[in-house]
């Protein structure tokens, strides 16, 4: 039988649970794992189900759509590959590990495409079969660029945009086109080390721990809900260099993280936080 994917979100009550499970039920539906939370400050009840059966989804959503409260957010969904175009510019630490995951199965994803403003990547893209987009960006205003690079996403017409350390500010036109479906990551210095080279400012500050967040881009700089973050220690015997290279280790490894939570189909927004069921 299919694998399905029940999204719930809605004002908590008693009995929620023993509702959704019973429609399922009453469609011969097999639980496969269940997850819940109350968000007791927001008085918010998620809910995400897994669960295996043949069913019509407009059945099972108008039913329980009559069984839930009325302002209750319900989406089904299965649980297959999620279609992404990815964004470089030059580094390509984020990017070549999303290609070898893709290419291994192991990304619950079809990257349909990278597109860069720099050429440097292309050879890299193009050893794993994804096509290459080069979209110069020198003596294009931003509304320019950004309106040739809508157009090259156009033609795939893609779930999610993920941002492997493109390193271009996105308007929020741009973001608006894809409300909650552009990933970015970055390093987690941020506020304190901003602007060029973060990773010399960090070593001339003595820090201790290094790290990376993924977050959704909304119309702020670097404000949008979290999906994932982590830390590694470093210490006196590090160099900027070694501080750059132990970040990109984490920052390939909090993508990733990210991407499967997000294509799993594991998280809810709740204002600008997250409610993750790992």
């Amino acid at each position: 039988m299919p694998n399905h994917i029940l999204l719930i979100d809605c004002p908590d009550e008693t009995g929620l649970v023993y509702r959704v499970t019973g429609v399922l039920y009453r469609h011969g539906c097999n639980v496969v794992s269940n997850n819940e939370f109350v968000d007791h400050d927001a008085g918010q009840f998620f809910m995400r189900t897994e669960f295996a059966g043949d069913l019509d989804p407009e059945t099972i959503v108008s039913e329980l759509r009559a069984a839930l409260p009325k302002s209750a957010g319900i989406r089904l969904a299965d649980d297959v590959p999620r279609r992404i175009v990815v964004m470089a510019t030059k580094e390509p630490h984020c990017l070549g590990d999303l290609l070898i995951r893709h290419e291994f199965g192991d990304l619950n994803s079809e990257i349909l495409a990278v597109i860069s403003n720099h050429e440097m990547l292309g050879e890299l893209v193009k050893k794993f079969g994804v096509p290459f987009h080069f979209i110069r960006h020198e003596g294009m205003t931003r509304e320019r660029h950004e309106a040739a690079v809508l157009n090259q996403i156009s033609h795939y017409a893609p779930e999610y945009i993920v941002l492997a350390k493109y390193m271009r500010i996105l308007t929020p036109a741009f973001v608006g086109q894809f409300p909650q479906r552009v990933i970015n990551i970055h390093h987690s210095f941020l506020p304190a080390f901003t602007g060029a080279g973060p990773y010399r400012q960090a070593f001339e500050r003595g820090v201790k721990i290094i790290g990376a967040t993924a977050h959704y881009v909304n119309a702020g700089l670097d404000t949008g809900p979290i999906i994932a973050q982590d830390v590694i220690a470093v210490d006196h015997r590090h160099s900027a260099a070694d501080m750059a290279r132990a970040g990109r280790d984490v920052e390939q490894i909090v993508l990733a993280r990210a991407l499967r939570l997000v294509f799993e189909e594991r998280v809810f927004l709740s204002g600008n936080r997250t409610i993750i069921f790992e």
